[in-house]
C-alpha cells in the first residue's frame, strides 16, 4: 500500500513521513508549494520509498490525479495550512472553486471536512493525522518539573471554558489568560502570534501599577468534536519559545488530543524557563 501524504508546513509531514517509511509503507507526498519546505526534496533523494510532487494549494484536481496516477487509496493531512491562504491570490481550480461556494462558511472544519468528502468520493480515503505517530499524543498530567500554582491553576480552569467555547466555533483553539481574564484569543494568526500578541500587550501596561498580574497561562484544547484527520492541536519547541519571550509562565493542554514534538527538548526548555506544562483529560 502507498500513503499520500499531504503535507503543510513545519515538522509535523517530516515526522510522520519518517513514521511511515519506518512501517516499511511507500508515501507518495503532495507538497505545497506555499507551505511545504523543500527539504522534502531532499529526503526523497535519499529514500527510493518517496515520492514528491509540487501543486499549488488551490489544484485539487491535480491532487486528485496525482494519487490516482500513483495507486493511492489512502491519504493523510499533516502540518498546518494558513487558514488566512483562503484569501490570498492564489487561484482555486474549477474542483476547489466550485467546493468552496457550496461552502455556508468558509472555517476549517467546513473547508478540510469538504475536501476530506471530494477525496473519498474519489475512492481517497483520509484517515487520522496522527496515524502513526501515537507515541507522540501527550500523555495524562504534569509533563514539567514544575506543577501549576494556584493562581495559575485557576487561570487553566477559567481559560479552558472559554477555548472550548470559541473551538466549537472553529475560531482558534487557544486563549492566553492573566487573573481569569482573557488577554488574547487565537483567530486566523495562528497559537504562536496569539501568545506573542498577549506578551505584547501585558508589555505596554508594565508601567501601570493597576495592571494585572504579567504572568500569562496559556491553554490549548482540540475542538469539542475534533476530527483526528486534520486540525488536531500541536506544541513544539517552538511553542515554549515563544511563551517564554512572552512571560508565559503555564501551558495547559489536551491529553490524547495533543501532539507533542520534541518531547525531551519541550519539557528542557520549559524547566529551564521555569514554565509549568499540564494535560488534562478531555471531559
Amino acid at each position: 500500500m502507498k500513503l499520500g501524504l499531504i503535507a503543510g508546513n513545519g515538522r509535523f509531514p517530516f515526522l510522520l513521513l519518517d513514521a511511515a517509511r519506518a512501517h516499511g509503507t511507500e508515501v507518495v507526498v503532495a507538497a505545497i508549494k506555499e507551505e511545504t519546505d523543500h527539504e522534502i526534496d531532499a529526503r526523497a533523494a535519499a529514500d527510493t520509498g518517496i515520492r514528491v510532487y509540487w501543486l499549488s494549494l488551490g489544484e485539487l484536481s491535480r491532487l486528485i490525479q496525482t494519487f490516482h496516477n500513483e495507486g493511492v487509496t489512502q491519504a493523510v493531512m499533516a502540518g498546518q495550512v494558513k487558514h488566512k491562504q483562503i484569501f490570498s491570490s492564489i487561484r482555486p481550480d474549477w474542483r476547489l472553486a466550485k467546493l468552496l461556494l457550496s461552502l455556508r462558511t468558509k472555517n476549517t472544519d467546513m473547508l478540510l471536512g469538504a475536501i476530506a468528502k471530494v477525496l473519498g468520493d474519489e475512492g481517497i480515503q483520509l484517515i487520522p493525522s496522527t496515524s502513526y505517530l501515537e507515541p507522540l499524543l501527550a500523555t495524562p498530567g504534569i509533563l514539567s518539573a514544575r506543577a501549576p500554582s494556584e493562581q495559575e491553576q485557576s487561570d487553566i480552569t477559567y481559560g479552558r471554558e472559554v477555548a472550548l467555547a470559541i473551538a466549537g466555533f472553529d475560531l482558534g483553539q487557544t486563549v492566553v489568560v492573566a487573573s481569569q481574564a482573557c488577554v488574547a484569543i487565537e483567530a486566523m494568526e495562528g497559537t504562536d502570534a496569539a501568545i506573542e500578541r498577549a506578551g505584547a500587550l501585558m508589555q505596554s501596561l508594565a508601567d501601570d501599577p493597576s495592571t494585572l498580574d504579567r504572568s500569562l497561562t496559556v491553554v490549548k484544547v482540540a475542538k469539542p468534536k475534533q476530527d483526528m484527520r486534520f486540525d488536531v492541536p500541536v506544541i513544539g519547541v517552538r511553542t515554549i519559545e515563544t511563551m517564554h519571550n512572552a512571560h508565559a509562565t503555564c501551558l495547559a493542554i489536551e491529553a490524547h488530543r495533543t501532539l507533542v514534538f520534541d518531547r525531551d527538548k519541550v519539557i528542557e526548555l520549559a524547566d529551564h524557563a521555569g514554565i509549568a506544562i499540564v494535560a488534562l483529560v478531555h471531559q
